[in-house]
C-alpha cells in the first residue's frame, strides 16, 4: 500500500538514506559529500506550513520524500519555493516520484505560495517531463554551472506560477 503524508522527525534517517543515494549516484542533487542526520536535521526544522516536507510510504518504508524550500531569506522572495524530489532507485518508475510532485504542488498553492521553481541537471529527461506535465515552463539554462562527476553540467531552471 502506498501512502503519502507529512514528514515528521522520525523520518530523518529514510530522508537522509535516499538524499545521500542521489549525492553518491546521481547528478539529480549538486552535493558531492553524503550528510549527517544533524546536518539534515538543521535542513528539516527551517521547514514550515508554507515549506513542507512530504514522503511516501510503501509497507510502512518510506521510499520518496518531497519538500518545498524557500527560493531566498529575502522577504520579497517570501511566495516563491524550491521543489526538491527523490525517490529511492528500486521504487522508480512507478508513479511514486509523480503523485509526490503533484501532492506538494497542491499543498504549496493550499499554503499561498505563488511561484515554485525546479532546477534540474542536463541528462534528467525524465525529470524534466515530469515537471513539465504538471505546469512547469523552462525559463532558463545555467551553463556549466556545477561540476559531478568529472562533468561540468548545465542546470535547467524550470518555474510554475499558480493560477497563471
Amino acid at each position: 500500500m502506498l501512502t503519502f503524508r507529512r514528514a515528521a522527525l522520525e523520518d530523518l534517517d529514510a530522508i537522509t538514506e535516499i538524499y545521500n543515494e542521489a549525492i553518491l549516484h546521481t547528478a539529480a542533487t549538486f552535493d558531492t559529500e553524503t550528510k549527517t542526520i544533524e546536518e539534515q536535521k538543521t535542513w528539516f526544522v527551517e521547514h514550515d506550513e508554507q515549506h513542507p516536507i512530504l514522503v511516501a510510504e510503501y509497507c510502512d518504508l518510506v521510499v520518496g520524500w518531497a519538500s518545498l524550500s524557500k527560493w531566498s531569506d529575502r522577504c520579497a522572495y517570501s511566495d516563491t519555493a524550491e521543489v526538491s524530489l527523490y525517490v529511492k532507485k528500486e521504487h522508480q518508475g512507478r508513479g511514486i516520484g509523480r503523485t509526490l510532485l503533484e501532492t506538494i504542488l497542491q499543498e504549496g498553492q493550499e499554503a499561498g505560495l505563488h511561484t515554485l521553481i525546479a532546477r534540474i541537471a542536463e541528462g534528467n529527461e525524465i525529470s524534466i517531463n515530469l515537471f513539465e506535465h504538471e505546469g512547469f515552463e523552462l525559463i532558463g539554462v545555467m551553463k556549466e554551472v556545477g561540476r559531478k562527476f568529472g562533468r561540468l553540467l548545465d542546470v535547467y531552471l524550470m518555474q510554475k506560477i499558480y493560477n497563471a
